[in-house]
């Protein structure tokens, strides 16, 4: 006689009792977290080989590993890896994975599946802070802008909130008219701004404001790598209030939750990740909306492992985006931010029709 087969659990717990710590994940996350990590590394490479100054992908790898010294090229690859190339990819992944973080942050507290700091004014919203202290400030350190940033992002998040949640509504056609509507305002404002500015900072704000990682070096990614050393892990921390936040207020009082002390902590750490990432490379669409929706279908919808998995897939979506942006119209460069709105917009329609 044989013995039923038992199902192999659908879930990966870590649990650490002393103090009373626990942390499911869904069995499909490492194996794609993996998937999407080999991707980003296979897209890194190739972005540093192109270029006007064309560099083999094995030379690249080498270079980077610092096992090929004796090259006769070496010097030359070094220079262009490490000081042009390498810091922009690396800042587009960073940038990309905050977007992707802030954006399934944004849908989980509002359990609307169309929240995004960019469709939602947030980014403007810092945008308008940074381009304030861009044009009326004369060589500011990079360090400044994000908590300029990340200030003006909070002020706009708690107004489209505010009038979002009226009267118990957070409807998803409320919340994008409402972000609409701030945006516009932003968006006078930002443009009354720059009229009046001098004309070497405007058209650095413009350039800007396009979104794009050209130009960036090593001090933009200690910048934004440090505001994601403190944020990323506290936004992992507290999935497991957004799977509970999910469930709807009532529900989650009902379990134990301080909902509106929680969903405060989820909307500041979501809003810091939308400004750092503003912050450094302009205002760039979509990458919040897209990558939470395409990570839920690979690994479900718990946050414990939505959240890791939609920062690795929003950095590797940046990436690529970034390299398509040098290639398409080589030698010149479409801006990052450009591309992310050419593949985000058909994808935003689909989900208003998919959604009725």
């Amino acid at each position: 006689m044989t013995m039923p087969s038992v199902p192999r659990p659908a879930w990966i717990s870590l649990r650490l009792r002393r103090i009373h710590f626990s942390y499911r994940i869904d069995r499909r996350v490492p194996f794609v977290a993996l998937a999407i990590v080999a991707f980003t590394l296979v897209v890194l490479v190739l972005s540093v080989s192109y270029g006007d100054y064309n560099i083999p992908p094995l030379d690249v790898v080498r270079t980077i590993l610092n096992t090929n010294q004796s090259h006769p090229d070496y010097a030359n690859f070094h220079l262009v890896i490490f000081t042009f190339r390498l810091p922009r990819i690396i800042l587009a992944f960073l940038v990309g994975a905050a977007l992707a973080a802030s954006g399934t942050i944004m849908q989980g507290i509002t359990r609307n599946p169309l929240a995004d700091p960019y469709l939602l004014g947030v980014s403007e919203g810092g945008g308008l802070a940074a381009v304030a202290l861009i044009v009326t400030v004369k060589n500011v350190p990079i360090t400044f802008v994000p908590w300029f940033a990340f200030v003006g992002a909070l002020l706009t998040a708690g107004i489209i909130y505010l009038l979002a949640w009226k009267n118990g509504s957070s409807t998803p056609i409320r919340l994008i008219l409402i972000g609409i509507a701030i945006s516009a305002v932003i968006g006078s404002v930002m443009t009354t701004m720059l009229l009046f500015g001098r004309i070497d900072d405007v058209q650095q704000a413009y350039v800007w404001l396009a979104g794009s990682v050209h130009g960036r070096n090593w001090e933009h990614v200690s910048v934004l790598g440090g505001w994601l050393l403190v944020f990323l892990p506290i936004a992992f921390l507290t999935a497991r209030s957004l799977n509970i936040l999910g469930l709807g207020d009532d529900a989650a009082k009902g379990l134990g939750l301080r909902v509106e002390r929680q969903r405060g902590l989820l909307l500041i750490v979501s809003v810091a990740l939308a400004a750092a990432a503003v912050a450094v490379a302009g205002t760039i669409g979509f990458v919040g909306l897209v990558a939470p929706h395409v990570t839920r279908r690979l690994v479900g919808p718990s946050h414990e492992g939505l959240l890791p998995v939609s920062a690795l897939f929003g950095g590797a979506l940046l990436v690529l985006a970034d390299l398509i942006g040098r290639w398409v119209i080589a030698p010149s460069e479409l801006p990052v931010g450009i591309v992310t709105a050419i593949i985000g917009a058909p994808y935003f329609l689909y989900l208003l029709y998919r959604s009725r």
